[in-house]
């Protein structure tokens, strides 16, 4: 059973969660959705791609299911691995026992799904109900696991070479991100249908912030909508996120502010800038506050 009827379901669906998408993206999902294909969301770091899996779990009432990527990253952290430690434990206890097992039986036990521990991928292959599985940040996998994951991507199953092949009785939907640090390569993108997601415009982007922080005042969250977008046009070690944005606004909530002054700028710029040379840049390069 489908996860969206329409594109207009996806995006009316996603925005009751907080997450407003325009067309675009509202369609590549549904697409997702209807064709069974995983959706790549390739671009800066802090344009939401992680969010919008969630955003998906959260208006569909399915299960999220999340593979962090990192460089490092094997099989049996993606996959699944045995229980080393618990099957060790049943070998001694066969042995101590006075009618130890024949080898073939323990074998047989020991390989058995008491002693398997499922990872990400295994996992939300086995879901029995709606699932998104999140491969979060793939671009810093190594490229031996973009093969893993065209292995399981392509048929949705795992060979199990010890209990036989399990196959997905519900196919996940699946959502890759990229934050672009290294080129994916041609045959994961050609599984997948592809978005590239940028920075929202400022109308969005202060459409975004009113509906995670009603609270705020118009006006306010549009000073800080500027500030923000003004931020990332410097040259910053990291420019500041859509969720930082929010943070910001929260954090004049919890101050009980009404105006972005020189003042407050400098009071909570800690919740938008996380290095000390792109505080000093924005200091220097930016006259922020009442002046805007």
């Amino acid at each position: 059973m489908p996860l969206f009827t329409s594109i207009d379901d996806a995006k009316s669906r996603l925005a009751g969660t907080g997450y407003l998408v325009d067309e675009g993206l509202a369609t590549v999902v549904f697409l997702g959705d209807a064709l069974g294909k995983p959706i790549l969301l390739e671009g800066p770091a802090g344009t939401g791609k992680t969010e919008l899996a969630k955003a998906v779990a959260e208006a569909t009432g399915a299960k999220l299911v999340r593979l962090q990527c990192y460089e490092g990253l094997d099989e049996a952290r993606a996959l699944y691995e045995w229980n080393y430690r618990k099957q060790l434990l049943r070998i001694q206890a066969a042995q101590g026992s006075d009618g130890a097992d024949s080898w073939s039986e323990l074998q047989d036990d020991i390989f058995s799904e008491e002693f398997l521990l499922a990872r990400p991928l295994l996992t939300a292959i086995r879901q029995q109900g709606p699932t998104v599985l999140l491969v979060d940040e793939t671009d810093k996998a190594d490229v031996e696991v973009e093969g893993l994951l065209l292995e399981v991507l392509s048929e949705f199953q795992v060979t199990v070479p010890e209990l036989g092949t399990i196959v997905a009785t519900h196919r996940p939907f699946v959502v890759l991100t990229s934050n672009a640090t290294r080129e994916l390569s041609e045959a994961l993108k050609r599984r997948c249908l592809y978005a590239h997601v940028d920075y929202p415009d400022a109308t969005r982007e202060l459409a975004i912030v009113m509906s995670r922080v009603p609270e705020v005042a118009e006006q306010l969250a549009i000073e800080l909508v500027r500030a923000v977008r003004a931020m990332r046009a410097l040259d910053l070690r990291k420019a500041p996120s859509v969720a930082e944005t929010i943070d910001w606004a929260r954090a004049m909530q919890a101050l009980g502010v009404e105006e972005l002054t020189d003042a407050v700028v400098e009071q909570t710029l800690g919740v938008v800038v996380k290095h000390e040379p792109d505080r000093q840049r924005v200091r220097d390069q930016l006259g922020l506050g009442a002046s805007q």
